[in-house]
């Protein structure tokens, strides 16, 4: 307020002075704004001045008062330290004082075990030179050395050892036989589910081959209504895939696959391919087959000379055609055991007639209408009862896989011709050189055992027959044998059916009268 007041005055003053004095106003004005200023600019230095000493000592007291702070703490931790480390050093000189102690009582052990070990070497030499007298008593008494003596009782241990490892296997076999049954029906069931595959696609499947794959269009029809047709018309599944050239006819029923392959031949030669026109096929083609089929019964009874067969059974004996075993024709196969079976019983003194009659319908019950839960075998036997054939050719059927028991001499006759026929090199998808490969094997695996003399596989290698030498196995040693090679056989070797394992031993004693 009293700079406006000073100016005022001075700017009255200057209108009254004029221009020079306004000069000099001016200035004394100037001099007295830069006074203030600087009057102003030191009164706030004192004031930051005394502001920032107050900051410095607040700051330095913080400071001071943490560093007093951190010096307690390290000064605790030192104390606490210092007592620890005599704790630390009152246990190290308790446990040395137990070092000391315990050295002093090992140091009295070590001097009595020493006292110790001086009586037990005495009283070892006492035992070794009591020992010494009692052996050379036992070997004056008993006329043998120590060595000698150990030998004979390693022999009769070993002899030991080995009639009781008889026993055991003995045991062990009578055990099996009462399990085989049981066990024998686990293993089909193991080898049904491995093989099991492989056998459906090559009995279930028929390939039928065409010129292109455009009449693969075709027989689909549109909307697929033709291969539903011919699917429901002939109770065959069709399947038509990526396959070049082919379709595959699927069904577990021969005959039914044959209808379906021969109906899609002559749809395909004649080319009109449709529901009305397959159905026609189709019923014309099972005409054809169901004539082809008993014309084919009616031929084989002709070409063996069997007469009066009622007129099923010579439907069923003209549908195994359709059927094949192993690889090995149905049909073939049962031509096959009735002449064989004629010529055995020809030998032997007996009804040829029925016997070849026998081995004729030995298999009927692979080829029912109808597939009721029984074994081939008992199945034929009652079909040949129902339609009156005579009782021991009922009984021949259903006994040549054991299923029954047999009351005639017919029933083994056409056992063995069945197996012959179907053992033969080459009947059932083996060839020859394999058989007889398979036959020197099993005689040579059986050769390489000691005490063996001579072995034989017969019966297409069903059976193995094995000589041994009377003078270097004994009766106990041959079951022992016997199960090795079988043992022997199973882990090396591959072989259908079973291999039976004989073992000989005889003893002949020859002398001549002179």
């Amino acid at each position: 307020m009293s700079n406006i007041i000073l100016i005022v005055v001075i700017g009255v003053i200057a209108l009254a002075v004029g221009v020079g004095g306004t000069l000099l106003i001016t200035r004394m004005i100037a001099k007295s704004k830069a006074g203030s200023i600087i009057k102003d600019a030191q009164l706030e230095a004192e004031v930051l001045k005394k502001n920032k000493i107050i900051e410095a000592k607040e700051e330095e007291m913080a400071i001071k008062t943490e560093a007093e702070k951190q010096a307690a703490a390290r000064l605790s931790k030192v104390q606490s330290a210092e007592a620890k480390m005599k704790q630390r050093e009152m246990q190290l000189n308790q446990q040395q004082a137990d070092v000391q102690r315990r050295r002093s009582e090992i140091d009295a052990m070590k001097v009595n075990l020493q006292n110790q070990l001086g009586v037990l070497e005495t009283k070892k030499s006492e035992v070794d030179k009591m020992q010494k007298n009692v052996q050379d008593t036992l070997e004056h008494v008993s006329g043998l050395s120590a060595e000698e003596a150990k030998e004979k009782l390693v022999e009769s241990l070993k002899d030991e050892a080995k009639t009781a490892a008889a026993s055991y296997v003995n045991d062990i076999m009578d055990d099996a036989k009462l399990t085989a049954n049981k066990e024998a029906k686990r293993i089909i069931v193991q080898s049904i589910q491995r093989v099991a595959t492989e056998t459906a696609i090559e009995n279930a499947v028929t390939v039928f081959h065409i010129d292109n794959d455009e009449i693969k269009g075709r027989i689909i029809g549109r909307e697929g209504r033709n291969i539903r047709a011919l699917e429901a018309a002939t109770g065959i599944e069709i399947i038509v895939d990526d396959t070049p050239e082919a379709i595959v006819l699927s069904g577990f029923d021969p005959v039914r696959r044959e209808i379906a392959r021969l109906a899609l031949h002559q749809l395909v030669a004649d080319g009109r391919i449709h529901p009305a026109r397959i159905e026609e096929v189709v019923a014309k083609v099972k005409k054809q087959v169901e004539d082809e089929i008993i014309e084919t019964g009616k031929r084989t009874a002709i070409d063996l000379g069997i007469h009066g067969l009622h007129p099923e059974l010579i439907r069923l004996v003209g549908k195994m055609k359709y059927r094949s075993s192993y690889g090995q024709n149905l049909l073939q196969h049962s031509r096959e055991t009735a002449n064989l079976c004629a010529i055995m019983a020809s030998e032997l003194g007996l009804n040829t007639k029925k016997a070849r009659r026998a081995g004729l319908l030995h298999d009927i019950g692979k080829v029912p209408d109808e597939e009721p839960e029984l074994p081939h075998a008992l199945l034929g036997m009652k079909l040949a009862e129902q339609f009156k054939e005579k009782p021991d050719i009922c009984n021949a059927i259903g006994a040549h896989h054991d299923e029954v028991e047999a009351d005639s001499l017919i029933a083994p006759i056409v056992q063995v011709c069945d197996a012959i026929s179907g053992a033969r090199p080459g009947a059932r998808r083996e060839v020859v050189e394999a058989y007889i490969k398979r036959l020197n094997d099993l005689e040579q695996l059986a050769l390489s055992y000691p005490g063996v003399i001579k072995t034989y596989a017969i019966q297409a290698g069903r059976e193995l027959r094995v000589i041994v030498g009377a003078d270097k196995i004994d009766d106990t040693e041959t079951e022992k044998l016997s199960a090795e090679i079988a043992k022997k056989i199973q882990d090396e070797m591959t072989y259908p059916g079973q291999v039976r394992i004989t073992v000989i031993r005889e003893t002949r004693a020859v002398s001549f009268a002179k």
